[in-house]
């Protein structure tokens, strides 16, 4: 945000990259970006939103580091009490149900780049404020432990 106040970014095919540099680079850097498809290039079939998130999330930007991170090792160790370890095992049980545990790395990764660039983001918002997971990892900042949310509202 910064940037943008100052005029030192551009937005170019809904990406934020810094003016300074030039269309050769900016070019190179969105052949990375994922992009969005409908049909399988190949056989021209429909592609599932499982596939299209499968294939995606494998795209992902993040250092090794995290792509590494043992997630639910990370996440018990934040727990301060046997409350708190007692719900993160029910959730981090319903995350890899749904094979999330890449999507947790990833926001992880995101808080800590927000944190160490002093960035502002949101106190929380709708249904995820549910997930203690996520207050530990410091995507919001509801505990809902302590009201007493259920993580179904969350993971339906």
């Amino acid at each position: 945000m910064n940037m943008l106040m100052r005029g030192q970014s551009m937005p170019i095919n809904g990406m934020l990259v810094d003016a300074t540099v030039d269309l050769e680079t900016a070019a190179a850097i969105l052949e990375h970006v994922p992009k969005f498809v409908q049909y399988n290039e190949l056989t021209m079939q429909a592609v599932t939103v499982e596939d299209f998130d499968r294939e995606n999330q494998g795209q992902w930007l993040m250092p090794d580091e995290y792509k590494n991170l043992d997630i639910a090792e990370h996440v018990l160790g934040l727990c301060q009490n046997e409350a708190a370890l007692q719900r993160v095992g029910e959730e981090l049980l319903l995350y890899q149900a749904r094979d999330l545990f890449d999507l947790l790395r990833y926001l992880k990764f995101l808080v800590d780049i927000m944190k160490s660039n002093s960035l502002i983001w949101g106190v929380g918002r709708g249904s995820s404020v549910a997930s203690y997971v996520l207050y530990l990892l410091e995507v919001h900042r509801i505990d809902s432990l302590h009201y007493n949310l259920d993580i179904a509202e969350f993971l339906r």
